[in-house]
């Protein structure tokens, strides 16, 4: 019996249903498909047929993932106090030079205590886009690893110090171009990967300065142990770099994002962090309310830039609290006024919100909203606790606040 489907008031079989696609004839000849038509991309053939899938795009913004995935591993080195800093270098012939002061990457296959060996590293698609904990950390959003700029680049150089000796390879579009060779003796330890973006993949090879510095400051921020070092070598007469460290973590992040404006700030920065096994995390936190009337918050999870999820609404959550029963509290708000919602704390206020979980979980394929359910009670208890009680230890400048926001919306 033949298939049929059914419409209002008409039946279709399958061969009339295949004879009225879009409206053209289709013949049985145009609509068979067979295995032989499936074309199967081998090894880095797949990178280089679509290398959107796996560095973002084929402009701007897929050239600093390449530079992310390079400086994930030297990174993570440093977090875990394998090494003490992390060298990024835009070199005069178009390349970029990623270099640490590790203990190197095994050169014989083994599994090191940083990961895979030199050639897995740079040979191998890392598996899935996760995160490997509160620990780890990936500077760009896609996690396929070195590898993958290795197969989207025409020139990749490989330099390991470790263990008195020094090691190179070279490889040319994903693929070993020179053997790996021990070429002396080395002082320190460490490792250097230098890449050069192929041009046929890429329409063009040119690194944005500006934008590579505003997330390495922003994981130098995130991570107070975190040294990075951005030099920019090609043009000689206008060479510039940037050393990026900050011991005030979130704090400091909060400084910078008010350093813009000459507003007075009624109360001073609240910082803080704080673990909390119910959500298997940490999290860091800094605020303050200034003169200005925008609001600037910036959320993070595992050092990666979100727009919304349940730390946000959790810190938006424990600020409306605390400032609410404060102002009850004093008299602040008459009888008749309504609560504080999450809706009139943004003005004037500055915020980082960062999380850093055991198992992190997102929403939707660009990672970009937190789902962890319990983190939004642990946040937002965090926060009122310490808002709280910074409301009643300066009276004068908590009453400054909430005039502010009970004032602010009348204005408007």
């Amino acid at each position: 019996m033949p298939l049929t489907w059914c419409f209002p008031g008409n039946y279709l079989t399958l061969e009339v249903l295949l004879n009225v696609i879009g409206g053209d004839i289709v013949s049985e000849e145009a609509t068979r498909y067979e295995a032989s038509h499936i074309q199967v991309l081998e090894g880095w053939e797949a990178v280089r047929k679509r290398p959107g899938m796996y560095v973002g795009s084929t402009g701007e913004r897929g050239l600093r993932h390449m530079v992310f995935e390079i400086a994930a591993r030297a990174v993570n080195e440093v977090l875990a106090g394998r090494a003490a800093c992390v060298d990024i270098t835009l070199t005069p012939d178009g390349g970029v030079c990623v270099a640490d002061d590790g203990p190197g990457v095994p050169v014989d296959g083994t599994e090191g205590a940083g990961g895979p060996g030199l050639e897995a590293l740079l040979t191998r698609m890392q598996a899935g886009t996760g995160t490997g904990g509160r620990h780890d950390v990936t500077p760009g959003f896609h996690g396929v690893g070195p590898g993958v700029v290795n197969a989207l680049s025409r020139r990749m150089t490989a330099e390991v110090r470790r263990e008195g000796v020094r090691w190179v390879r070279e490889y040319a579009r994903g693929v070993a171009a020179t053997p790996l060779t021990k070429v002396g003796t080395a002082t320190g330890s460490g490792t250097t990967v230098a890449f050069w973006p192929d041009a046929d993949i890429f329409g063009a090879t040119e690194f944005s300065f500006g934008e590579l510095e505003e997330r390495f400051r922003e994981l130098a921020f995130l991570n107070q142990s975190l040294e990075i070092s951005l030099t920019d070598l090609r043009r000689p007469d206008e060479s510039r770099s940037v050393r990026l460290r900050f011991p005030g973590g979130t704090r400091d992040f909060v400084d910078f994002l008010d350093s813009c404006t000459t507003a007075s700030a009624p109360m001073d920065t609240i910082a803080f962090e704080r673990e909390d096994p119910r959500m298997r995390g940490v999290m860091e936190v800094a605020f303050r309310w200034c003169g200005c009337p925008e609001e600037r918050m910036r959320s993070f999870a595992n050092s990666r830039p979100t727009y919304d999820g349940t730390h946000a609404v959790g810190f938006r959550d424990g600020m409306a609290a605390a400032v609410t029963a404060y102002a009850r509290e004093q008299g602040l708000l008459r009888p008749t006024d309504p609560d504080f919602g999450t809706d009139r704390i943004g003005a004037g206020l500055t915020a980082v919100v960062s999380v850093k979980l055991d198992r992190p979980e997102f929403e939707g394929s660009t990672r970009g909203v937190l789902g962890n359910s319990e983190v939004r009670e642990c946040v937002g208890q965090a926060v009122q606790d310490h808002l709280g009680r910074w409301l009643k230890e300066d009276p004068e400048r908590a009453a400054a606040v909430i005039d502010q926001l009970v004032q602010g919306p009348r204005r408007d």
